[in-house]
């Protein structure tokens, strides 16, 4: 696999990164994952704002923007031959000044790799368990508005619900409210209209999510945020995630009590589909 390494096009196992990058030392950075059909990225402006935005709060310059790199992406694709995948563009401050200061990275990194993408059935979505994992993320403050790549509390919470013997976990704010899953944010059915938390609450701005409430819009469906507890999922005519890989995932249970199903979610998921082909 050839990768990209602040804008050199390497083999993957001769692409080196120092010991004392920021990012492995400290977290210190940020990543973007986005889906690519027949070469092309699927809402490419929206991710490379939140990619940009993030930098800026960070305070990193990345070593290329906007079409650069975007033409680095396309690259990637053409030396793999992967015009189907998910591409990840990670970005760390650099190697620095020993400890927790920022003086003294002046030289960021950035690095692209490439992955297969999923394949997923037109049809009919994937189906998850989830469980609500016992971690707590905060609602307010940087990291819940960033995909920085300090994921520890992810990591351990999917690690929590895959030990449960489910498929994805559940994330609870610290006032014990629905946010969002470790990798997805939350969407459920309600009285006929398609709730998801709110931003404030510690949900990621996810591009898919964004995506998805704007077929909701389209097809004149009643959309609302809201704050919820878990229980309320239970009651849920249907419960679903959004992430970049996959789309649209259903939830079929949580912490082993089966949720609810319903047409829409599977309605949803054909619109989605579709916009994947549609958009240039």
């Amino acid at each position: 696999m050839i990768i990209c390494l602040n804008g050199a096009f390497v083999p993957e196992e001769k692409a080196c990164v120092s010991v004392l990058d920021r990012g492995f030392l400290y977290g210190d950075g940020l990543f973007e994952t986005l889906l690519l059909r027949s070469g092309r990225p699927f809402r490419w402006e929206a991710h490379v704002a939140r990619f940009e935005q993030g930098a800026r709060l960070l305070g990193i310059a990345p070593p290329a923007a906007g079409d650069d790199l975007r033409a680095w992406v396309a690259r990637l694709v053409e030396l793999n031959g992967m015009p189907d995948a998910i591409a990840r563009i990670a970005l760390t401050r650099g190697v620095g000044l020993r400890g927790y200061s920022p003086r003294g990275a002046a030289a960021p990194t950035l690095v692209i790799t490439l992955h297969p993408a999923p394949v997923v059935d037109v049809e009919t979505p994937v189906a998850w368990r989830l469980h609500c994992a016992s971690l707590r993320v905060a609602e307010t403050g940087l990291p819940s508005a960033l995909k920085t790549s300090s994921k520890v509390a992810h990591v351990l919470a999917r690690a929590e619900a895959e030990a449960a013997g489910a498929d994805e976990a559940l994330l609870l704010n610290t006032r014990g409210e629905v946010v969002e899953a470790a990798a997805a944010n939350l969407f459920w059915i309600e009285n006929a209209t398609v709730m998801t938390p709110p931003l404030s609450s510690g949900a990621l701005a996810g591009v898919t999510r964004e995506a998805v409430m704007e077929l909701c819009r389209k097809q004149q469906w009643a959309l609302a945020e809201a704050d919820a507890l878990p229980g309320r999922l239970l009651g849920a005519e249907a419960v679903f995630l959004t992430l970049t890989s996959l789309g649209i995932v259903e939830a079929v249970s949580l912490d082993g009590r089966p949720l609810k199903r319903c047409a829409r979610v599977h309605q949803l998921h054909r619109a989605y589909q579709d916009l994947l082909r549609q958009e240039p």
